[in-house]
């Protein structure tokens, strides 16, 4: 296998892993998949929408304005009762399209979990590797304690533990805030 010599060549090998797992993704859906993301392209379109509205706006005009015969006059029942025949169809068949999407997704964000922990485990040992040279050779870190630090192992459920409970403190400060704007507590000088 030959070595990438420019950032451009390296950049276009990652391209094309990409395209080819997202090639193999593609081919590799079910009948139902394949006609679930089809109906939610077609219904997601501008000229699906357009195409409704001419046929809403015509089917409009015609109950309103015939001169025979009003097969559906206002309050447009029938056209009602097909626009929701036509939403019973359509949510489900999109939400199928959505829960396929958001398990590539969940899949993907799988797969960029485990590359950056590859990626913090190597620059550790990295790190590790060049303070050995430094101390063999003899040259002096000008910041001993953070070279130690960045050298020890992340733990992700520390990280997890850590981001959660920051997240706890904010929310429960927003609702103090919030609890507080909405009653605020009359000071000493108001009483006075």
């Amino acid at each position: 296998m030959r070595r990438a010599k420019t950032v451009g060549e390296l950049t276009q090998k990652n391209v094309e892993t990409i395209a080819l797992l997202e090639k193999a993704t593609y081919e590799h859906r079910t009948l139902g998949e394949k006609v679930a993301d089809w109906f939610a392209a077609t219904i997601g379109s501008w000229p699906f929408i357009i195409g409704q509205s001419i046929v809403l706006g015509v089917w409009i005009a015609f109950n309103v304005f015939a001169w025979i015969k009003h097969w559906d006059p206002y309050p447009f029942i029938l056209l009602n009762l097909a626009l929701s025949f036509q939403a019973a169809y359509a949510s489900p068949i999109i939400m199928m399209s959505q829960n396929r999407q958001a398990r590539l997704d969940e899949r993907r964000n799988h797969l960029d979990l485990q590359i950056n922990l590859l990626s913090e485990q190597e620059n550790t040992e990295i790190l590790r590797l060049l303070r050995m040279l430094c101390e063999k050779q003899g040259i002096g870190l000008d910041q001993e304690t953070e070279v130690e630090v960045m050298e020890q192992a992340t733990k992700p459920e520390e990280l997890i533990q850590q981001i959660e409970c920051t997240v706890e403190q904010k929310e429960e400060a927003k609702a103090a805030a919030e609890s507080n704007a909405a009653n605020p507590q009359p000071n000493a000088q108001d009483k006075a």
